[in-house]
C-alpha cells in the first residue's frame, strides 16, 4: 500500500483551498446602482358633533318644565355644531326617558316633539323656564311632529353637515289636548343624544 507523507497532504490541502477561492472569484463583479425616494404625510380627520354652551339660548335642553297641562307647549333652543374637520353624512337623534312615565310611553296622548331650525339666531322671550322663540329669518322643519321618545331619528336639512357649520334649533314639546286624567301628577326625565356619522368615503 502506497503511503503519503505529511508534506504531500499539506500541499493537497493548499491546492484545494486555492481552487475554491479561484472559483468563488469568478462570481464577484461590480455594478452601477441608482435610488430615489419620496415621502408624504397622511393624517385622519375628526368627526365631532357638539351642542352650544349650556345656560344660554345656545342650549336650553337642560331647563326643566313643571306643572304642564293638556295643550301646553315647552320650547327649548339649542345650537347643533360640527366642530370637527370632516363633513357629516348624517345626524340622528335618540331620545329616552329615565325615570319614565305615561308622559313618554303613550305615543298618542303623551308628549309630542317637533324640531325646527332658523336661518338666523332665534329671538328668545319669556322668563325661565317658560321660554318662547321667534325666527326673524326662514324656519325649516328638521324633525316632524312625533312621539317624544325615539331611536336614531334622522334630522334633515342641516347646515351642520358641513365642517364648521351650525344649526339654530328649536325643540318644541306639546302635551296633546286629548291627554286625560291619567296624565296628572306624572314626571319623566328626558335625555337627548345626537349622533353624527362621517360623510361618504372619497378619493384624497
Amino acid at each position: 500500500m502506497k503511503k503519503f507523507s505529511l508534506t504531500t497532504k499539506i500541499l493537497a490541502t493548499v491546492a484545494t483551498v486555492s481552487a475554491a477561492a479561484s472559483v468563488a472569484g469568478l462570481g464577484t463583479f461590480a455594478s452601477f446602482t441608482s435610488s430615489t425616494s419620496a415621502s408624504a404625510v397622511v393624517s385622519s380627520g375628526t368627526v365631532t358633533v357638539a351642542l352650544g354652551a349650556t345656560g344660554a339660548s345656545t342650549n336650553r335642553l337642560t331647563v326643566n318644565a313643571s306643572g304642564i297641562a293638556p295643550g301646553d307647549t315647552i320650547q327649548r333652543s339649542v345650537d347643533l355644531l360640527n366642530s370637527g374637520s370632516l363633513d357629516f353624512g348624517s345626524v340622528t337623534l335618540t331620545t329616552s326617558a329615565s325615570p319614565s312615565s305615561l308622559l313618554d310611553t303613550d305615543a298618542t296622548n303623551g308628549l309630542q316633539m317637533t324640531i325646527e331650525k332658523c336661518s338666523t339666531a332665534w329671538t328668545e322671550a319669556g322668563t325661565s323656564p317658560a321660554f318662547t322663540y321667534t325666527c326673524g329669518g326662514t324656519t325649516t322643519t328638521v324633525l316632524s311632529s312625533r312621539a317624544v321618545v325615539g331611536s336614531n331619528l334622522a334630522l334633515t336639512g342641516l347646515s351642520s353637515l358641513t365642517s364648521g357649520g351650525s344649526d339654530k334649533l328649536r325643540v318644541t314639546l306639546t302635551l296633546p289636548s286629548a291627554a286625560g286624567n291619567t296624565f296628572q301628577n306624572l314626571s319623566s326625565t328626558l335625555s337627548y343624544s345626537f349622533t353624527a356619522t362621517q360623510r361618504n368615503a372619497t378619493n384624497k
